[in-house]
C-alpha cells in the first residue's frame, strides 16, 4: 500500500491569523481506501482498482486548515505501531503540533473506505488508541480565548473519549469558539453528550443527511434554523451569541450558511468539477472554513473559500486531498 502524495503545489507562506489556532480534539485514524466498481453483495467480493493507506479522520481537517495557514494543533490520543507511525509522520509533514505522548499498548485505528465508480465512499471502521482518551490526557490541554476548538461526533460515541472530551469542554473559557462536526453516526451520539454539545457549540458543520437526522426537519433551511436555535450557554452577550453558527454542505450544490443570530440560512454555491472521490471532501470545507474565519473573512465568504476547496478535494483520490492556500486562491481568481 502507498500513500497519495498532496500534489506538486509548494507550501503556502501562513496567512495572518493574529495568534489564532486550531485545537482538534478529534480523532486521528489511517484510512485503507479501495477504489472498486461498486460495493459486493453480502458475502461476495470485488476486486479493487487501487489500495491507498494513508492518514484520514480527524488528520483532514487538521491538514485543510494548516494548508491555508491557520497553525494547528492535535489534542487526541494515539498510539504506537506502524498506523501510528504513518499518521506521526504526516502530521508532522504538515506542521501541526502533536499534545499527547503515544500510548504504548495501542496502535492507531483504521478505517476501511470503498470508494465506488460514482466517487461514493462508504466506511467501516476500527478503532484503536484514538478511542480511549481520558480526563488524565486532557488535563494540560489548555485553549486560549483566541483558539477554534474543534469535537467530532466520532469522539463522542466512545465510552472512554466521551467523559474525557465532556468534563474538558465544561470548563473550556467561555471565548474559546467551538466547532462541532457531529459526523454519519450522529443518531448513535447519546443524547445528554449530544445536547452538553450542541450548546455549548459556537458552530455547527454537518452535511445535509446528519442535519436532518439530528433535527428531523426533511426542508434543509428548517433544519438549519432548528440546529441553530438549540439552547445554548447563555454568555451575558448580546441575544445574536445565544444562537450557534451553522454550516448545511449540500454537496455539488455547495453549502447553508447560517451566522448566529441571523433569522434564516443563505445558500453559497458551489463549485461544478469532475468528482472522482467525495472521501474527505467534507472534513476539507470544515477545515477551511475555520481558517477563513479564523483569517478575518466573514462567514459568507469563508463557506465560498470552503466549497471551493472541497470541490479541488474532490478531483483527487484520497482523503487528505485540501487544496494549498495559493491554489485555492488562483482557483477562485478563475471561477
Amino acid at each position: 500500500m502507498t500513500a497519495l502524495p498532496r500534489g506538486d503545489d509548494p507550501p503556502s507562506p501562513p496567512a495572518p491569523h493574529g495568534g489564532k489556532r486550531l485545537l482538534h480534539l478529534g480523532n486521528v485514524v489511517i484510512d485503507v481506501v479501495l477504489a472498486v466498481p461498486a460495493l459486493p453483495e453480502r458475502g461476495g467480493d470485488v476486486l479493487a482498482s487501487a489500495t491507498t493507506a494513508t492518514p484520514g479522520g480527524g488528520f483532514n481537517v487538521m491538514a485543510a486548515a494548516a494548508r491555508q495557514g491557520l497553525p494547528v494543533a492535535y489534542a487526541g490520543a494515539r498510539g504506537t505501531g506502524p498506523f501510528a507511525t504513518l499518521a506521526a509522520e504526516a502530521l508532522a509533514a504538515e506542521g501541526i503540533e502533536v499534545l499527547q505522548p503515544p500510548r504504548p499498548d495501542l496502535d492507531t485505528g483504521v478505517v476501511i473506505s470503498l470508494v465506488d465508480a460514482t466517487g461514493e465512499r462508504t466506511f467501516v471502521t476500527g478503532p484503536g488508541a484514538e478511542a480511549r482518551l481520558r480526563a488524565e490526557d486532557l488535563a494540560t490541554v489548555r485553549a486560549s480565548p483566541a483558539d477554534a476548538v474543534y469535537l467530532s461526533g466520532y469522539g463522542l460515541l466512545h465510552a472512554s473519549n466521551r467523559p474525557a472530551l465532556l468534563g474538558w469542554l465544561a470548563e473550556l473559557n467561555p471565548a474559546s469558539q467551538v466547532f462541532f462536526d457531529p459526523g454519519p453516526l450522529a443518531a448513535q451520539i447519546a443524547p445528554p453528550a449530544l445536547a452538553a454539545v450542541l450548546g455549548r457549540a459556537d458552530w455547527v458543520t454537518c452535511n445535509a443527511r446528519e442535519a436532518v437526522i439530528l433535527t428531523g426537519r426533511g426542508k434543509l433551511a428548517e433544519a438549519a434554523q432548528a440546529l441553530a436555535r438549540w439552547p445554548a450557554r447563555n454568555r451575558g452577550a448580546s441575544p445574536a451569541h445565544r444562537s450557534c453558527g451553522v454550516i448545511v454542505r449540500t454537496g455539488p450544490d455547495g453549502c447553508l450558511v447560517m451566522p448566529p443570530g441571523a433569522a434564516k440560512p443563505v445558500h453559497v454555491a458551489g463549485f461544478p468539477v469532475e468528482a472522482v472521490d467525495t472521501n474527505g471532501a467534507g472534513d476539507t470545507h470544515a477545515g477551511v472554513f475555520i481558517a477563513g474565519l479564523a483569517g478575518g473573512a466573514d462567514p459568507v465568504e469563508a463557506a465560498r473559500r470552503a466549497n471551493a476547496a472541497a470541490a479541488l478535494s474532490v478531483t483527487r483520490r484520497g482523503p487528505a486531498t485540501a487544496p494549498a492556500a495559493t491554489e485555492l486562491s488562483q482557483f477562485l481568481a478563475r471561477s
